[in-house]
């Protein structure tokens, strides 16, 4: 039988997406409130994250067939409700965030640290039930300690968007001290955490953003540049602020929209690194400008545990931050969609039950 913090009600509230369309279909509904088998632990969710992806599994992803009816939501915060048979190092009552990923935990991928490169990787929310519900089950590796004094909105903000920047920058692009380094959608989670990290790590940090409100916003994260794209060009403003030279970095999540200018604004020996393709996943790459400049095009998708418990104590220790734009309730899960939609968000949102 599994430990438990006390009785606990036999239903919740999740908020579910039945079938694929705009946000209107977002429902809350009343399921059975799961139960931990062995190597499980169910959490008691106090808050959960907002991220593209959810919007993606609203409105499906081509070539992809999702599990319908789904709880989406990869990110939370919250209590040990109560802990599976065989479980060891978490007990019910503990404070902990969700590590969104999951893995067989076997392969050589998996305990090298590059769980994302595990044939069975998966994410909660996309290919199993996920967060925005009162209750989740998960595996007892992806409950990690919360840090005293980081409150559980901003325990359900970070490790997502947090988790992607890091291993784009850090592991994957080979980030050094004193590069230029130009951050795409700098008011989005995963850009507003980049602009931290990359000066956490020394860089000078170029970004863009809509509109002079996310300007000063992205400017008061650390930004050193800011452009503004819906009033300039970012290629142009990248070579006139680097003296024509280009990025040694660029953190592209969004795709089609600005992939080829993307490229232009590499400097020489620069590296790509993207995660993600909002506008759209066909893109026309120029090879003449890869080969010839010793451009570099670098994957990256989620990371290791491991980077995320180093971000959490970074966290804890003020040295970054977690943007939250706002704080809303379950049942205004489709406003959230929408809020993104419109590009209407700096950092994430954040759903409490």
């Amino acid at each position: 039988m599994p430990e438990r913090t006390g009785p606990l009600p036999e239903t919740m509230r999740a908020v579910v997406v039945p079938r694929h369309g705009g946000p209107e279909v977002l429902e809350v509904a009343t399921r059975p409130r799961p139960d931990p088998g062995p190597g499980e632990v169910l959490l008691q969710v106090q808050a959960a994250g907002v991220n593209h992806l959810d919007t993606f599994v609203r409105r499906g992803m081509p070539g992809v067939t999702l599990p319908l009816p789904m709880i989406p939501g990869s990110d939370a915060a919250g209590v040990i409700a109560a802990t599976g048979p065989g479980v060891v190092g978490i007990k019910p009552g503990d404070r902990v965030f969700v590590s969104p990923g999951y893995s067989c935990e076997r392969c050589r991928a998996c305990l090298s640290g590059n769980e994302p490169l595990c044939r069975f990787y998966g994410l909660q929310g996309e290919h199993r039930d996920g967060t925005q519900a009162e209750y989740v089950v998960l595996r007892a590796s992806q409950a990690l300690a919360l840090p005293d004094g980081i409150p559980f909105e901003a325990g359900a903000a970070f490790p997502l968007v947090f988790l992607t920047a890091w291993h784009m920058l850090v592991a994957r692009a080979g980030l050094r001290p004193g590069e230029d380094v130009l951050v795409h959608a700098g008011g989005s989670g995963v850009g507003s955490a980049a602009i931290q990290i990359a000066k956490l790590h020394g860089a000078r940090v170029l970004t863009t953003v809509g509109g002079p409100e996310k300007a000063a916003k992205a400017r008061a994260l650390g930004a050193d540049e800011v452009i503004d794209h819906r009033a300039s060009d970012f290629l142009a403003e990248t070579r006139r602020l680097t003296g024509k030279r280009g990025a040694d970095i660029v953190v592209e999540s969004v795709g089609q929209e600005t992939w080829e200018r993307s490229l232009l604004a590499l400097a020489r020996g620069g590296r790509l690194v993207t995660c993600g393709a909002t506008t759209g996943y066909e893109a026309k790459t120029d090879l003449r400008h890869l080969f010839f400049k010793g451009l570099s095009l670098l994957g990256s998708t989620m990371g290791s545990r491991a980077e995320l418990l180093q971000i959490a104590d970074l966290v804890a220790a003020g040295r970054v931050h977690p943007v939250v734009d706002r704080v809303l309730r379950f049942d205004q899960a489709a406003e959230a969609h929408r809020l993104i939609a419109a590009r209407a968000v700096f950092g994430k949102i954040v759903l409490t039950p």
